[in-house]
């Protein structure tokens, strides 16, 4: 009976539960204050993100051809728990997350996981390789997501998607505590080109033509000098030869040669294509109040 009647002691007086529940969360909270962040236990494992990009292939074969030999080099790498992989058929991109124990140094996790991605490389698609392959550390939660709007509509999303990868994006990364920022989506500005299939029919070309054509032209030189060493005695000046490189505007690429002809006659790529500058990519949106808007996530 003694000891069924003591808890009524704080239920006949609730001065006192008062009392000692503010000396206790007072108690906490300056513990709070001291106690290094460190001594907490890790409670989410430790990932690294491999991500890979294949323009125009199916979800299939971007899993047969790109994700399949990466799991197979990944697979075992130390401390490895398992590994999730994605694929989009929509913008062509593939996504492998490899979990490590919790306690695993990440940094060194990143390393292992890089150089087994190394390793896959010659069994990946040229196209594949050309494009790039990220290995980054990553957290499979956000502590929040945000949005960027245009309230009066002045500015569309891919405006908006630039605007926060050079102003703001940064900014976040080197937050205090912050690991990673990104932006969901890809629709950092591109040279679009839309290819007309009928017009392509009648001049007989492909889109492996186009794009011989469009590599060529559009690639960046060096010349060199007139005049520079060896030379003869009577050279008195130099001249630093420029190209103009890398096409900067959609009517300069309007004006690549794709075919030339008797009577001084040429087929331009405005000829069979409409070229605009847009996003890399359209698979992702995001809304606000009604609005189009980029969005992304801390």
């Amino acid at each position: 009976m003694a000891a069924s009647a003591r808890p009524s002691i704080f239920i006949r007086r609730p001065i006192l539960s008062s009392v000692i529940s503010i000396v206790i969360t007072l108690c906490g909270a300056i513990s709070m204050q001291v106690l290094p962040i460190a001594q907490y236990p890790d409670l989410v494992p430790p990932t690294v993100q491999v991500s890979t990009s294949y323009p125009g292939a199916s979800a299939e074969t971007i899993a047969s051809t790109v994700n399949a030999p990466l799991e197979v080099q990944i697979n075992g790498v130390e401390n490895m728990l398992y590994m999730t992989s994605t694929a989009a058929s929509g913008d062509g991109s593939g996504t492998l997350n490899v979990y490590f124990s919790l306690g695993s140094n990440a940094d060194m996790a990143l390393v292992n996981v890089n150089n087994k991605v190394n390793l896959a490389q010659s069994n990946l698609p040229d196209t594949v390789r050309n494009q790039g392959i990220t290995v980054s550390k990553s957290s499979p939660t956000f502590l929040q997501v945000f949005t960027l709007s245009s309230p009066d509509g002045r500015y569309d999303d891919v405006y908006l998607h630039n605007y926060l990868k050079l102003n703001i994006i940064d900014e976040l990364k080197r937050i205090e505590g912050v690991g990673q920022a990104q932006i969901f989506g890809s629709a950092d500005y591109s040279m679009r080109i839309w290819l007309n299939p009928s017009k392509m029919a009648k001049y007989g070309l492909t889109v492996s033509d186009i794009a011989s054509a469009i590599e060529e032209q559009n690639s960046q030189f060096s010349p060199g000098r007139i005049g520079n060493s060896p030379a003869s005695d009577d050279t008195l000046l130099t001249w630093q030869v420029d190209t103009l490189g890398r096409l900067p505007e959609p009517a300069d690429f309007e004006n690549i040669i794709l075919r030339t002809g008797g009577s001084s006659s040429r087929l331009l790529l405005k000829d069979v294509a409409r070229v605009e500058l847009g996003g890399q990519d359209y698979a992702v949106n995001a809304t606000f109040n009604g609005k189009l808007a980029r969005s992304g996530g801390v």
